[in-house]
Order: C-alpha cells, then sequence, then structure tokens
C-alpha cells in the first residue's frame, strides 16, 4: 500500500484554516503558517515511530468516529481528551513536548501558548485524516502500523529549510541523519572537508611521450597518466581553439542581432488574477499605474486592468444591450485591493484607491448595476472557504454602499472554491490563482 498521506493531512490546514487561527490567536498568518509547517513532521513521525501502534490505532479510530475533522479549530483550546491521549503516545513525557514547544516557537516567531494550541489543531487534523482512511480502506492495527511505516521516507523532505529536531533526539525519525544534518548545522560551524578526509599522500607516476617520468603527489588513488604526443595531437592544439572563437562570435552577432520583444498584456477575466494567502492581490508581471479617461476624468489604474476594461464596455454602450444570461460570463478582478492578515473587515493601505475609482465610474453610469463575488482555492474546509469569502465580499458591499452607490450594487456572494481550479497538491503560488475577489454588471 503506497499513499502519500501527508498530502491528505496538508489539505486540512489550509489557507482558510490558517487565516482563521491566525485570527483566535493574535499571530500572524506568516507565523502559523511556518509553526504548522514544523509541527507536522513532528506529530507525522510521533504517529510512525510510537511503540504503542496498538493502542494508538483503535484510539485515532475513536478520533474519527467523534467527528474530529469537523471541528478542527476546536481543538485550539487543548480540551480534546482524545488529542491530548494521542500526544501522551506519540511524545511520551511533557519535558519531550515542551521542548518541541519552544523550538518552534523559536522558529517561527510565535508564543509558546499559540504553538501548544497549534499542536493540539496539527494532530486532531493528523488523527482524523489516519482515522478515516483506516476505515475507508477496513485497516487492521498491523497494516495501519505498515502504512505509517511508508511514510517514514518523506519526512525528511517535509521538514522546513533552516529547522530541524535533530536538537531534541528526534532526527532519526526523519528518515536520513544526513539529509537531516543540512538543517540543523549552521554553515560556519561545520567541519571542514580537509579534516573529515584528510589528505594521504600517494604517488601518481605520468608518463608522457618523449618526456622523463614525473612522481606527482596528489590525494586519492595511483594513476598513470600517459600523453600521446603524435602530430595528430598537435593539430588539435591550435584547431580546437580557432573553432570556439569562431563560434563564440557567432553566439555574440546573434545575440546583437536580436530585437527587444514586446508582451502583450493579458486582458483581464475571472480566473486570471493570483492573490496571497489573505486577500487579492495580482502577482504577475510588474504594472504601473497609468491615468484611465473617463469622460474626462483621470483615474489611477493599470492598462487593461479592472478599471480600463470596465470603462471601455461602459463607453461601447453595450451594457444596455446585453442581457444579464450574457452579463455573468465577464468578471472584473480587483487588482489593488487587500485586505490585512487574517481579517474580512480591514483594507491594507493602498487599496481605498481602487475602491474609490469604481464608486466613481458607477456614480458616471448610474444605471449601472454590479455583483460582488469572493473566492478562495480548494484547500481547507468548504464551509470555512464559504464563510471566509462571503465575508469579504459582503464588505466590498457595504463598503460601496457608505459611498453612495449602494443602491447600484445587487449582490454579495461568496462561492468558496466552487470554481477553484488548481488542486491542493499544487503549491501555495500556484493555487493563488483561485484565491480573488470580483465584480460583474448584472441587471
Amino acid at each position: 500500500m503506497s499513499i502519500n498521506l501527508i498530502e491528505l493531512i496538508k489539505s486540512q490546514l489550509g489557507a482558510a484554516t490558517v487565516s482563521q487561527t491566525a485570527t483566535q490567536l493574535g499571530e500572524s498568518e506568516s507565523g502559523i503558517s511556518k509553526a504548522i509547517s514544523a509541527l507536522l513532521p513532528a506529530v507525522i513521525g510521533g504517529f510512525a515511530n510510537s511503540n504503542t501502534q496498538s493502542e494508538l490505532f483503535s484510539t485515532v479510530k475513536d478520533a474519527t468516529s467523534s467527528g474530529i475533522l469537523s471541528n478542527l479549530l476546536g481543538n485550539l483550546n487543548g480540551n480534546d481528551s482524545v488529542v491530548s491521549k494521542i500526544l501522551s503516545l506519540i511524545f511520551g513525557g511533557g519535558d519531550k513536548l515542551a521542548a518541541i514547544t519552544n523550538s518552534v516557537s523559536s522558529y517561527a516567531g510565535i508564543k509558546n501558548e499559540s504553538t501548544n494550541s497549534l499542536l493540539n489543531l496539527v494532530t486532531g487534523a493528523t488523527a482524523g485524516t489516519l482515522g478515516k482512511y483506516a476505515v475507508e480502506n477496513n485497516l487492521d492495527a498491523s497494516s495501519f502500523g505498515n502504512l505509517l511505516g511508508d511514510q517514514k521516507g518523506l519526512l525528511s523532505s517535509l521538514l522546513p529549510a533552516g529547522f530541524s529536531f535533530a536538537s531534541l533526539g528526534l532526527g532519526n525519525w526523519f528518515g536520513s541523519s544526513d539529509a537531516e544534518s543540512v538543517n540543523v548545522v549552521p554553515e560556519p560551524l561545520q567541519t571542514p572537508i580537509a579534516d573529515v578526509n584528510p589528505v594521504i599522500p600517494v604517488t601518481e607516476r605520468s608518463v608522457v611521450a618523449d618526456a622523463p617520468k614525473v612522481d606527482v603527489t596528489r590525494s586519492g588513488t595511483t594513476h598513470e597518466i600517459v600523453s600521446d604526443n603524435s602530430g595528430g595531437g598537435s593539430i588539435w592544439k591550435w584547431l580546437l581553439p580557432l573553432l570556439l572563437l569562431l563560434l563564440l562570435g557567432w553566439f555574440f552577432w546573434k545575440q546583437c542581432d536580436k530585437k527587444a520583444e514586446v508582451v502583450p498584456v493579458a486582458t483581464v477575466d475571472s480566473t486570471s488574477t493570483s492573490v496571497d494567502s489573505s486577500a487579492n492581490v495580482t502577482a504577475t508581471t510588474a504594472k504601473v499605474d497609468e491615468d484611465i479617461d473617463l469622460n474626462g476624468v483621470a483615474l489611477k489604474g493599470y492598462r487593461g486592468g479592472m478599471e480600463d476594461n470596465m470603462i471601455a464596455f461602459l463607453k461601447s454602450g453595450n451594457y444596455k444591450t446585453t442581457d444579464d444570461a450574457k452579463l455573468k460570463d465577464t468578471w472584473y478582478n480587483f487588482d489593488h485591493v487587500n485586505f490585512k492578515i487574517g481579517s474580512a473587515t480591514e483594507l491594507e493601505a493602498g487599496s481605498q484607491g481602487q475602491l474609490d475609482n469604481l464608486v466613481t465610474i458607477l456614480k458616471a453610469y448610474p444605471d449601472a448595476k454590479i455583483k460582488v463575488g469572493g473566492y478562495t482555492d480548494k484547500t481547507g474546509n468548504e464551509a470555512d472557504n464559504v464563510k471566509l469569502s462571503q465575508s469579504r465580499a459582503d464588505f466590498i458591499k457595504a463598503a460601496l454602499g457608505k459611498a453612495g452607490v449602494g443602491s447600484q450594487v445587487l449582490e454579495a456572494k461568496g462561492y468558496g472554491s466552487e470554481f477553484a481550479t488548481v488542486a491542493t497538491t499544487a503549491t501555495n503560488e500556484e493555487r493563488a490563482v483561485d484565491r480573488k475577489l470580483a465584480i460583474r454588471f448584472a441587471k
């Protein structure tokens, strides 16, 4: 049986979970993400290396039947007795848990209390995922232990760069000790290679045609070098450099002859905006604000961005002749509006400008109506994803209402990951395309 359980567990700890956890614990999302990335291999390693596999198996099944995955954030307070029992089974005494907490807190830059809460969260996610898989595949205690053993080879790659549990005596949990030491020992403290593999003088005999034999001292084994000084070799001595010079000259000539390439500006659609884990900021090539003409009024925005495309559509007169069924196919992504980390009610500095632009556009075309949409990627609990995307869409709608164009905003809806296209196994940067806020014209 070969399956990457780690990816299944990570899918329970997606961006929405990180955002809500950061809010509850009063920490930054980056700190929470770093702590989870360090705790996950420790917890899975604890499962895989536990000496009480039979008892651990039955406890994990109990955790699944209690619905632990449906209330992961409830584990933050540490009141779940099943999670406490599992921590005792995989880590033993409190000293080891305290050492892990201190190490992870220092690495992630968060409070020890927050790390303890995250340890409960990660343990709950791991136990729930393992138990669910065991039940669905009718595993017994023996096959459950074998399944965990198969994960050991994946743990060393899961450890974040610059962090290790080797100092806590857990280094052998993560596969190759050599791979582990790369993350543990700072470069200035590593033993010079020359001290580990001292040079042993040996004699290397060089045999060159028509030349005296010379003893050469090098580290390693003894080699006999034979040089052929025939006439053919002499020709190549000057012919090869000449050919290389000609090739190099041709290469530089081709480079100079190239003309600068023009990169076309992509148009905005409902799937083109990439964002960070907490909001919706464009992460493509660098863009520069320009003056976008709105009937003689200059708005600052990207050429080909939201304002530019909306104004072009309204000026064309097509809004008046297009029904809602066709309007719903074109969404305009915000490319300046960003929420503060972990918040659905506070915008980052610089976001208000684009909202003001939208208000100006709507006031210039009072007959135009819009809808607001919020989106997330596929990771995390879908109910949480819908809730987060709905809260942020509602915030935009309320802000427009306060600015005096509320009657033109027909609806705000959070779609969660309904329209996400990138798999949960992709990187966070790749999944960013699915996390966004957008608007469309409506009737």
